[in-house]
């Protein structure tokens, strides 16, 4: 190697040195900073990085004690007493890392400071500083609530503090998420934008759009007025609500079909009746058949006078009359329809009864009276999963008593109800029971003599009636209206 390459060798050598030394100069220069701390007041001091085995030094335990956080490469200072001092930190290999000169005042702000901070320095998010003569809380907080408290703080000291807290967004989006949640619809959405609560999605109904509304109304925090607004530095739009309802309903699905009733009615009916009597008449009548005749004589004829007597005597041998009877009858009827739940079933099963009456001009007519059962059945299943049949019932009996001359006599009978009877269970739904009983005595019969030569008559008559009816029902819901055919064609006697 000759001298000219080992002379460019040095000149190399000799510029790379003087670049370190200028890019080492410049770095400590930027790691350099002078810091103003109050008494009383801690200030964080954050630094890109935190050496490994660094050190520490200069006169600064004079005025202040020191705290890193590696973690956050965070240094902190708590100040004492007033004065200057400086904090020099050195990594493991004794290079210069940082040099911060440290500034330390005293004054009647850091006895405020201090106070200030006993008082609301349990608020998550807020930060007091001494800036400008005068103590300022600045940061973020979450809850409406201690804002008020802040300020009711920083107005006990008049100018000597300032508050510059906000209300952070995220306790918008932390309200909006506890109002989806209260709400329980993952088809409703609920988005905090500027100060306001918006509910977007479908509701299953109306009911729930509202109830959804009144959730979000709960959740509303008190209204914070901006100072600059107050001052009317700012203007805002007028938006009368805080939660902007955006909620759209579902169309309704097209309703289920109804289940299917079988409603089977029985009406029983029971007659039972007696009768005894005896009756002894002797009432001889006597017929008169007497007569007189005159007969005048001719030339060749007799004058005189005819007469002819002449009688019949009637009911000459007495009667004696015994009678006794006693029925028994026994009316069954079922019917049985089918209806869909909630619609109105009607069965009407009636006998037309003729029978001959007279009008006004002496005509005959011909007049019909009705007997049978007209029945009105209304079910309504109460539940989806319930088997207990909500009934509305009205029953019409008509029955045939007797027929007259003057027609047919007919009892009418009404029974209107409400109940509620499981599936496939019977209930007696009413009844009615009659009895009757009449004794005559010495009753002449309609068809005695009114002017008997005399009359011996004696006669008794009992008669006892008694009837009742009763209805049941039995409702049982069906899987389809087909279900239970093959049963009554069977009772029919319609199957092959």
């Amino acid at each position: 190697m000759g001298k000219r390459e080992i002379w460019k060798i040095g000149v190399i050598s000799w510029l790379l040195l003087f670049a370190v030394e200028s890019l080492y100069a410049k770095n400590l220069t930027r790691k350099r900073e002078y810091i103003n701390l109050s008494v009383g007041l801690t200030h964080d001091q954050p630094v890109p990085y935190i050496p490994a085995g660094a050190s520490y030094t200069g006169n600064w335990r004079s005025c202040t004690k020191l705290s890193v956080d590696g973690a956050s490469n965070t240094i902190r200072f708590e100040p004492k007493n007033a004065g200057a001092c400086t904090l020099v930190v050195f990594d493991n290999k004794k290079r210069k890392v940082y040099e911060f000169f440290l500034t330390v005042k005293k004054s009647n702000l850091n006895h405020i400071a201090r106070e200030i901070k006993s008082l609301v320095g349990d608020i998550e998010g807020i930060a007091i500083k001494i800036i400008n003569n005068k103590v300022i809380i600045d940061g973020q907080i979450l809850l409406p609530r201690d804002m008020s408290r802040i300020f009711s703080v920083c107005q006990e000291y008049g100018n000597n503090c300032s508050s510059l807290v906000t209300l952070s967004p995220l306790a918008q989006k932390k309200l909006a998420k506890y109002i989806e949640r209260d709400i329980n619809n993952p088809e409703i959405s609920v988005r905090a934008v500027n100060n306001k609560f918006i509910l977007e999605g479908q509701a299953n109904d109306d009911a729930e759009k509202a109830k959804a509304e009144i959730i979000a109304k709960t959740y509303v925090p008190d209204i914070i007025v901006d100072k600059a607004e107050a001052g009317g530095v700012i203007k805002k739009y007028k938006v009368n609500q805080v939660v902007i309802n955006l909620l759209t309903v579902k169309s309704a699905p097209a309703p289920e079909p109804g289940k299917i009733i079988q409603l089977v009615v029985h009406y029983v009916e029971l007659k039972k009746d007696y009768n005894k009597s005896h009756r002894f008449q002797w009432t001889p009548t006597l017929g008169d058949g007497s007569s007189l005749a005159f007969q005048g004589g001719g030339s060749r004829g007799v004058a005189g006078i005819v007469s002819e007597i002449t009688g019949t005597i009637n009911n000459l041998l007495p009667r004696l009359n015994w009678a006794k009877a006693h029925g028994y009858a026994r009316v069954l009827q079922s019917s049985s329809i089918i209806v869909q739940d909630g619609n109105k079933g009607s069965l009407k099963s009636m006998t037309r009864i003729p029978y001959v009456t007279v009008t006004a001009e002496g005509m005959p007519k011909t007049d019909f009276e009705e007997a049978g059962i007209n029945t009105a059945i209304t079910p309504r299943i109460m539940g989806a999963r319930s088997d207990t049949i909500h009934l509305n019932i009205s029953f019409i009996i008509k029955s045939l008593l007797n027929i007259t001359d003057s027609g047919p006599v007919v009892s009418d009978s009404n029974l209107n109800t409400v109940i509620m009877v499981r599936s496939g269970e019977s209930a007696a739904i009413g009844g009615l029971v009659q009895s009757s009983t009449s004794t005559d005595y010495n009753k002449l019969p309609q068809n005695a003599p009114t002017n008997p030569l005399f009359s011996l008559y004696n006669s008794k008559s009992f008669r006892k009636d008694q009837s009742q009816f009763v209805v049941f029902i039995t409702p049982v819901i069906k899987a389809s209206a087909s279900e239970g055919a093959d049963r009554i064609k069977r009772k029919v006697r319609l199957l092959n």
